[in-house]
């Protein structure tokens, strides 16, 4: 089969298809002729050799597919050969073909093609784990989505307006109105104003209940001053640095939780849980039109490298999505 590989620290022009053996099966395992993969920020990190995959993974870049199962073991129940299905990965997606847990797959919507689904499981799983399971974000609640033009931002949105929470966004000038167009109730331009000071007046300077965190260090003061008495910080990336001075005492005082939130080195019956629920929770709303993935663009699989420069000069909105075969 044919797979973008990366063992050492490359260009983007490097990024073309290989020859390399397919993988093994086991008995409960399904293989996925691929159709689609998304890009993810942890790819141009593992790209420039800042994000080794996990012990024991592969060196294929790419952490989700869509695409239609092509085999399944002898001991699996739940898909068979033809089902439509798309997966989270901890490796392997830049690939023609990718083998998973049967539990991992998930069925892919009927309203949606397959290049619509390799942009739902990083974005959407990443994003509910944090809102949910983390942030424990409740109906009415207040919740501020950093990096909300992005994949796990604009699914962040979604999910916390289906759930009825109010949501405050940040994003630059040029992406506001389309996260506006979410059901955003506060967007915040980041590059011209102040979001803990738009959050304190908008909130009577109550704050919010839930922050989810791309920056790091360089928000943390900002974040203890606009989460409510009681709020949560799920810290999902440090693109602002990853070293903060703590204040304990404030901590206490405002009885703030730090959580962090990582995927790709989850346990596999952690993977299969977080799958679960979503499957159970949120995949419906799909169906039902409130959830839509979003796709910045797509490029064929042999023009990886450009499309990872277009997300390193953060022009997409939403997903970029490489078609590896046409559906």
């Amino acid at each position: 089969m044919k797979a973008i590989v990366v063992t050492a620290p490359c260009s983007t022009e490097e990024l073309v298809p290989v020859d390399v053996p397919s993988p093994e099966m086991g008995p409960e395992q399904v293989r996925i002729d691929v159709y689609a993969t998304a890009l993810n920020r942890a790819d141009l990190l593992q790209r420039r050799g800042k994000y080794p995959p996990p012990k024991g993974e592969s060196d294929i870049l790419g952490l989700e597919c869509s695409g239609v199962v092509r085999e399944v073991g002898t001991a699996v129940s739940r898909v068979k050969p033809g089902d439509r299905v798309m997966s989270l990965l901890a490796a392997g997606g830049y690939a023609e073909e990718v083998v998973v847990h049967q539990a991992m797959a998930i069925p892919v919507p009927s309203q949606l093609s397959l290049v619509e689904a390799a942009a739902i499981p990083e974005a959407f799983l990443t994003a509910r784990e944090g809102l949910f399971t983390l942030g424990r974000l409740q109906p009415q609640q207040r919740v501020l989505v950093h990096a909300a033009a992005g994949g796990v931002g604009s699914a962040a949105i979604q999910l916390a307006k289906a759930c009825g929470a109010e949501v405050f966004a940040t994003a630059s000038g040029g992406k506001l109105e389309f996260v506006k167009s979410l059901g955003t109730d506060v967007a915040v331009d980041y590059k011209t104003q102040d979001f803990a000071a738009v959050i304190a007046e908008r909130t009577e300077k109550r704050g919010v209940d839930v922050v989810l965190d791309f920056i790091g260090a360089t928000y943390f003061e900002l974040h203890t001053k606009c989460l409510a008495v009681g709020g949560r910080l799920v810290i999902i990336g440090v693109m602002g640095g990853p070293s903060v001075t703590l204040n304990l005492g404030a901590l206490l005082f405002k009885r703030h939780q730090i959580l962090g939130l990582v995927m790709r080195a989850r346990p596999l019956a952690e993977k299969i849980a977080i799958t679960r629920a979503f499957e159970r929770e949120s995949l419906p709303l799909f169906a039902q039109g409130l959830l839509h993935p979003i796709v910045d663009s797509v490029f064929e699989f042999s023009d990886a490298g450009r499309a990872h420069k277009r997300m390193e000069n953060n022009e997409n909105i939403g997903k970029i999505v490489l078609r590896v075969r046409t559906e």
